[in-house]
């Protein structure tokens, strides 16, 4: 059982709507004044300081993935996955994924990347109010996966549909549904026939460069492979695009940086990194300890769970001056919008690439908009943050 200071005068809910809307003042708390804190809620510690959040990162020995780094983790995904293993499992893992990712250069998404930027704006020339995730980022994303994939283009609506509902949690229940679980379960089906489809008939893409990649004679099993497809198609779909859709919700709240991309489009890889930081989707993974962990006055067990929020540590005014302040010139090259450690994310050079050429087309294309009058409505989830849709509104 967890050693717990009482702290009756403030709760930390990681499912709640509120925290969804708006963590920031919750976080701000809980990095002053209760930095390592219990979440009756969510069962589970909470870590905030950046340093912290860092030093655990960086210790997976001590705080392991192995039983799954989402804050309410999938059935049988934990430990067959790079996010969900400890080295050494996890480093083979990553050797045979980088193998097999480096040998589609990041220079083949440019071109298909920037035609499907440029086919959704067109579409959406005569459109005054447009919602930037349903006409835009989520359909830039999956038209970019199914891309690296060689995926069947009929099944993209409904591969997009269960990616969304994969990363969602119930708010009331607080985990998984059985909605969510079903998502889950329908996407690990398909892609266990794509890697049967892929095994038989290999191409010159990313899911069959994962299937034969091989070092020292040994490949991915092909659990692991299903798994790692899997998990893939849920962050490149709904996380990339949540990130898209946060990018642009900062460039509407804050028009005077929009204007700054606007005259000089070579701002916009710092203003990525900016916004990385300020606005991640990645907000909270899990870790389950391996020891007792005593830190700020609080024992934590080994067995406990304990939620890094990332999105606090990118806030936090010990590492970051004036965090609260969206400011693309800031160059923040230390913020943790992509985790850090050895399970720093693998994408994160074709997540930062995807999005820049998003944002080259859409800001030639919509150089000045403004959020519509229409409420942020945002998908409820325990490790994410992005709305379900974000209505623009065009500026003559």
């Amino acid at each position: 059982m967890a050693t717990v200071i009482e702290r009756p005068q403030f709760r930390f809910d990681p499912y709640s709507p509120a925290i969804d809307a708006d963590p920031f003042p919750a976080y701000k708390v809980l990095r002053d004044e209760y930095p390592c804190f219990w979440s009756e809620e969510a069962g589970k510690w909470v870590l905030s300081r950046y340093d912290d959040v860092l030093a655990a990162l960086q210790d997976w020995r001590t705080y392991s993935s192995a039983k799954g780094n989402l804050v309410d983790e999938f059935p049988g995904r934990a430990g067959s996955t790079l996010g969900s293993s400890d080295p050494p499992r996890h480093d083979r893992l990553r050797a045979l994924i980088q193998s097999a990712v480096t040998k589609r250069a990041l220079e083949h998404i440019i071109a298909p990347a920037r035609a499907s930027a440029q086919a959704h704006l067109a579409a959406l020339a005569d459109k005054p109010v447009f919602d930037l995730v349903g006409d835009y980022t989520s359909k830039l994303t999956v038209d970019l996966l199914f891309y690296l994939f060689a995926l069947p283009d009929e099944g993209a609506q409904q591969v997009r549909e269960n990616a969304v509902l994969m990363v969602q949690t119930d708010p009331v229940t607080r985990q998984k549904s059985p909605e969510h679980l079903a998502a889950f379960h329908w996407m690990a089906d398909y892609a266990e026939k794509l890697v049967a489809s892929r095994k038989a008939n290999p191409g010159d893409d990313l899911l069959s460069s994962f299937i034969t990649a091989e070092i020292d004679g040994e490949k991915l099993l092909d659990k692991e492979v299903q798994l790692t497809v899997t998990t893939l198609i849920m962050a490149g779909i709904e996380s990339l695009s949540g990130f898209m859709a946060m990018f642009g919700l900062n460039l509407a709240d804050y028009p005077e940086a929009r204007s700054a991309l606007v005259a000089d489009p070579s701002l916009i890889p710092d203003a990525i990194e900016e916004s990385l930081r300020f606005n991640t989707s990645a907000q909270r993974f899990k870790r389950t300890l391996t020891r007792d962990v005593e830190l700020h006055g609080q024992v934590m067990k080994a067995g406990d769970a304990v939620i890094l929020a990332y999105g606090s540590a990118n806030r936090d005014e010990r590492m970051f001056e004036n965090p609260d302040v969206y400011d693309i010139t800031r160059k923040p090259r230390r913020h943790l919008g992509f985790g850090g450690g050895v399970h720093a994310c693998l994408g994160s050079m074709i997540g930062r690439l995807a999005t820049q050429i998003a944002y080259e087309e859409l800001l030639k294309a919509v150089p000045d908009f403004r959020r519509a009058d229409a409420p942020l409505d945002w998908v409820p989830s325990s490790n994410f943050r992005s709305p379900k849709s974000l209505m623009l509104e065009k500026k003559a």
